[in-house]
């Protein structure tokens, strides 16, 4: 750490940044595009090309005679790159950040920004207001809105969060079982609560759960704790924090919630 440095500062460092540059398209969010791209230009699926992925060199890249590069490159080098395919004479349609897409002072008059109000989420979770580029039917316009193709494009973000959503599933706990979880909500609600070791076990997994258990583990616990963790619920959502984060679902845990054992009784490994 350096001299004068915060430990914040220090951590800051070595967390993954989310930069425009590594902005993933998502396959919906692409077929939309390229959709768009060939009703409108009459451009062939099979006639365009994706010189950007990972490991990826675009002045390199084999541009086959007719083709058509339709894709989202870093943004960082976008004027770079516009100008790599104005001076080679290779037609593209490229994505684009909306709020700088005029800003490229070589290429500005030699392109056309279609400017789409879409807000898109990219593979690493990046949100970004996203516009395109294009020398394809020049017209001589410099910049349009497109209203079809930022309904187009929004209707395949919504359908890729969607998707992505209905991966994640959320356990509904009953409340002889305890989690990190439940302590967060509590502590960020204001409300104060423990369980001692008398009053609970360990517990990584309920029979019938699916996959790999409670994430980060449990406990189960006695009637006289699992009544205070139902008190806590119900003060939480007084207080305007009940429900489930959007887009995610409530699963019953199965027969292996059903025990709940009294305060006192003895406990032992075998609940884990």
């Amino acid at each position: 750490m350096a001299r004068g440095e915060t430990y914040e500062e220090f951590v800051e460092k070595f967390r993954p940044k989310k930069t425009t540059d590594d902005c993933y398209t998502p396959p919906e969010v692409y077929e939309a595009v390229a959709d768009y791209v060939s009703r409108r230009f009459g451009v062939r699926r099979e006639d365009m090309v994706r010189p950007f992925y990972p490991g990826g060199d675009y002045e390199r890249f084999d541009y086959p005679d007719g083709c058509a590069v339709v894709d989202n490159p870093p943004f960082s080098i976008l004027a770079g790159i516009m100008e790599f395919y104005l001076d080679r004479g290779i037609p593209f349609f490229l994505f684009a950040p909306a709020l700088t897409a005029l800003s490229g002072a070589k290429t500005v008059m030699r392109v056309n920004h279609i400017i789409t109000d879409c807000q898109v989420t990219y593979h690493n979770g990046a949100k970004v207001r996203t516009s395109f580029v294009t020398n394809l039917g020049d017209d001589g316009c410099v910049i349009e809105s497109c209203p079809e193709l930022a309904e187009a494009v929004n209707a395949a973000n919504e359908r890729n969060l969607g998707k992505r959503a209905s991966k994640k599933t959320r356990w509904g706990y009953p409340a002889n079982v305890a989690t990190v979880a439940r302590f967060l909500r509590m502590s960020k609600y204001g409300i104060e609560a423990r369980i001692t070791r008398e009053h609970c076990v360990r517990v990584a997994k309920l029979d019938m759960q699916e996959g790999s258990g409670i994430f980060g583990g449990g406990l189960l616990v006695s009637d006289e704790a699992a009544e205070m963790l139902d008190a806590a619920h119900r003060e939480i959502i007084r207080r305007g924090g009940g429900g489930l984060p959007e887009g995610q679902t409530r699963r019953p845990v199965g027969e292996g919630a059903r025990h709940r054992p009294l305060a006192g009784e003895a406990m032992t490994d075998d609940a884990a």
